[in-house]
């Protein structure tokens, strides 16, 4: 018979989100939360509790299971931060369920497909050679966050969309202002912002000429019916938020980190080829977005002999599962020859990212143009020295001084 999970239990628990005292590693207490076992019941900031899994083979289940709902407006999801508690109600694409979810993704599907991101390529390269110049042209030190990554990340993102470029900087500004906000108060002004611009740009299309995403889902779906205005609307901002955020910091600690590991990047000179390898390995390694994993469960779920009732959160974090000993071999080595597959960087089933082709193609592009352009660049200053991101946030730094 199986036992049901209650707070009850005689577990260890433990608090979470775990602290992180280095840029580009898991939390230290990733640890003692694997070896407790398959599943640990965690204690949030709020006093609420969750259940969090801590082995990747059960993630893939549980993440492909229709039971478990990201519906963040549910009770008992797993609120891990206050930022959060004004976003409970903003419903986007990684929010949604079922049909619903299934309905909207498809209306994206045609702006990710490999044939899209191949004809975005060279408008990708044009954009990374423009802020390698830009980068050059300054005097170091300088932050390769602010001052080539999240520019970097946030004019692809535009030009996915079709953002004009006279009003570039202006979203750029209110998107790295909520991506810092640290709670709900202070996120409720840039993203009301973000939202009033949006508005008015897809006010401004609707006849279906454009090319870019937002011309073409304001002329086909909107006036269709199809789409509701509002939904494209935040569509639109959850991609440039978290397009932006966590490409920047996938640029900055990528780079961070083949500094930090000599051998490694002397392998990836030699070699050229290598560099779509070491990406996927620096996406498992770093795995950015750590929180993603996320959800509320909504039937009783037996897992490892025990059941999950229905209403419970659930906490699936990727860089836990990602350094999974059972499924990667010395999973704390970063080798860029590693190949890693079935990797959690861009989630799995049904909420995978759907932009994940385009991401790695940016990546690659701008890891090549950096190793090819500025081969001296190295970091200002030790990666111990910088400030972490909070845990609760997507793993990061919030500067990375480097000079060349």
């Amino acid at each position: 018979m199986s036992e049901t999970v209650t707070a009850a239990t005689e577990a260890e628990t433990f608090s979470f989100p775990q602290p992180r005292t280095c840029p580009y590693r898991p939390p230290a207490g990733y640890s003692a939360l694997r070896a407790n076992g398959p599943l640990a019941e965690v204690t949030l900031y709020d006093g609420n509790t969750a259940w969090l899994v801590t082995r990747h083979a059960d993630a893939r289940r549980l993440l492909t299971d229709p039971r478990v709902s990201s519906e963040r407006a549910s009770d008992g999801f797993p609120i891990i931060t206050p930022r959060l508690l004004g976003a409970r109600w903003f419903r986007t694409l990684v929010t949604m369920d079922g049909e619903e979810h299934s309905m909207y993704r498809r209306m994206l599907i045609p702006d990710f497909t490999a044939k899209r991101t191949k004809a975005m390529q060279p408008d990708v390269e044009r954009i990374v050679d423009d802020c390698v110049d830009r980068l050059l042209a300054a005097t170091p030190p300088v932050d390769l966050i602010q001052d080539f990554a999240s520019e970097l990340s946030s004019r692809v993102i535009f030009h996915l969309l079709g953002v004009p470029t006279e009003d570039q900087a202006t979203f750029q500004e209110r998107s790295v202002r909520l991506l810092r906000a640290a709670d709900s108060e202070e996120a409720e002004g840039p993203l009301s912002e973000l939202v009033a611009y949006m508005d008015q740009l897809v006010s401004s299309r609707g006849s279906g000429t454009g090319t870019w995403l937002l011309d073409r889902l304001s002329g086909e779906e909107v006036a269709k019916g199809e789409l509701d205005r509002g939904d494209l609307i935040r569509m639109a901002v959850q991609l440039l938020v978290t397009g932006q955020g966590t490409t920047a910091q996938m640029i900055a600690l990528g780079m961070a980190t083949l500094l930090e590991h000599p051998d490694q990047l002397a392998s990836v000179r030699a070699d050229p080829d290598t560099v779509p390898a070491a990406v996927d390995e620096l996406l498992r390694y770093l795995t950015i977005a750590d929180m993603a994993g996320l959800r509320v469960v909504t039937e009783d779920i037996e897992f490892h002999g025990r059941v999950i009732p229905a209403g419970s959160g659930l906490i699936l974090p990727y860089a836990l599962l990602n350094h999974d000993p059972e499924t990667y071999a010395e999973p704390d080595r970063f080798d860029v020859r590693r190949e890693p597959r079935q990797h959690f960087a861009f989630g799995f089933g049904p909420h995978n990212c759907l932009a994940q082709g385009l991401a790695r193609m940016e990546l690659e592009v701008t890891f090549r143009a950096l190793l090819r352009r500025v081969p001296s660049l190295r970091l200002e200053k030790p990666l111990k020295e910088l400030r972490v991101r909070e845990a609760a946030d997507m793993q990061g730094v919030y500067e990375l001084p480097v000079t060349w």
